[in-house]
């Protein structure tokens, strides 16, 4: 699914036959099954069509059927674990006011240990964003807890010594973001963001 796309809700008045709306919603739970376990590629996708699940129409439906599609064709497709397998390192970012509803942006993390993936998410931000910037702060803000919980688990899971107290490396494509997260001082731009969304700054 192109993530330039937007995705209209259906218009005002229309209401979802039973039918439709069971396979619709069945066929998206089966989706986010298989998103959850190994398939982070269509975890934009799922996150899309997953917001019409209480009245999709025809053409949500089509799109469910394209992302089906595209997980036959992709069947083969598998996780690869190589490399420093102490290596855990993230990779976090967020769009801006592109749901056509409510202007929430949407922000995604994923984690990796060596090669491969074990931790990702992509959901739409619990508030509404005022700039870019913002966006992409709350979205490292998510990550930055992630990665938190994540090495607490290899403590305990690695033998003793084994992963250390190296820091965890989150990468993002915001310099505004970037720059927000190192420096305590409050700007104009951030001065109205809530209390939580500063917990970044105390891990960096």
């Amino acid at each position: 699914m192109d993530s330039a796309s937007k995705i209209e809700p259906a218009k005002e008045g229309y209401i979802a036959p039973d039918e439709l709306r069971k396979k619709y919603q069945s066929a998206v739970g089966l989706l986010m099954y298989a998103m959850l376990g190994t398939r982070l590629d269509i975890a934009f996708s799922v996150s899309v069509v997953s917001r019409f699940c209480a009245n999709p129409t025809e053409e949500h439906w089509k799109l469910v059927k394209r992302i089906m599609c595209y997980l036959r064709a992709t069947v083969d497709f598998e996780l690869v674990f190589q490399g420093d397998l102490k290596d855990l390192s993230g990779y976090t970012d967020s769009d801006w006011a592109q749901d056509p509803e409510t202007r929430r942006s949407t922000s995604g993390w994923v984690f990796s240990l060596g090669s491969g993936a074990i931790s990702w998410s992509l959901k739409r931000q619990t508030r509404v964003a005022l700039s870019t910037v913002e966006a992409e702060y709350m979205g490292q803000t998510q990550a930055a807890k992630e990665a938190i919980w994540l090495k607490t688990l290899l403590d305990q899971l690695l033998p003793k010594g084994n992963y250390g107290p190296q820091a965890t490396i989150i990468y993002c494509d915001n310099q505004g973001a970037m720059a927000l997260a190192k420096n305590p001082t409050f700007h104009s731009r951030s001065k109205h963001f809530s209390v939580d969304t500063h917990f970044i700054r105390e891990r960096v």
